[in-house]
């Protein structure tokens, strides 16, 4: 009998992802129950969660699917195209700002996608992994770890191949995180001013 994902430690790559997921479904929640400082601070844990979880899946999971899955290119592709849709949505509503009037609905249809998206990735991607040993899959979860501690934290539609991911992934990191950096410092001095 398999174990539950919550039951996995989270060295396992498949719980992880799992976990991963009900906290971008946690987070959808809180970004359409919530308005004004609250709405916004909720989309911007959600972005980042999103733009380095996806990186790290582009990195290290549908590359082993790719290969091991039979249709494992179609499976992949399809995925991969549904990432590009979603990093220009989760773009084009970062550039827009929370406070917009057309940002709810166009979240409704982000979160209704990238929901879609986890939910085919949970059948047709993770029971592919499921089926590798404990090792194999613990080895999976570093990997996965290590991708997320290097990705942009912003999205980058056009940047969803493994390859790409390598190539400009590093320099795309370094600038989110500056910006990421600098953003917080200067939120911090103008609440410091109030």
């Amino acid at each position: 009998m398999a174990e539950r994902p919550e039951t996995m430690p989270a060295t396992n790559a498949v719980a992880l992802l799992l976990r991963q997921h009900e906290e971008i479904r946690r987070l959808c929640r809180r970004v359409e129950a919530n308005t004004g400082r609250r709405r916004e601070e909720a989309f911007e844990s959600l972005r980042r969660l999103l733009a380095v979880h996806e990186t790290a899946e582009e990195q290290v999971v549908h590359p082993i699917v790719r290969r091991i899955a039979p249709n494992g290119d179609r499976i992949v592709d399809r995925l991969l195209e549904e990432e590009k849709r979603g990093k220009t949505m989760l773009r084009d509503l970062e550039r827009m700002g929370t406070h917009d009037p057309s940002f709810p609905p166009m979240f409704a249809r982000l979160r209704a996608e990238v929901l879609e998206h986890a939910e085919r990735e949970e059948r047709e991607e993770f029971p592919v992994l499921s089926r590798r040993g404990h090792a194999e899959l613990r080895g999976l979860a570093a990997a996965i770890k290590a991708a997320e501690a290097m990705a942009p934290t912003h999205p980058h539609p056009g940047v969803e191949s493994a390859k790409s991911n390598m190539i400009f992934g590093v320099f795309v990191s370094a600038a989110d995180r500056a910006r990421d950096l600098v953003r917080t410092l200067t939120r911090g001095g103008r609440r410091g001013r109030r």
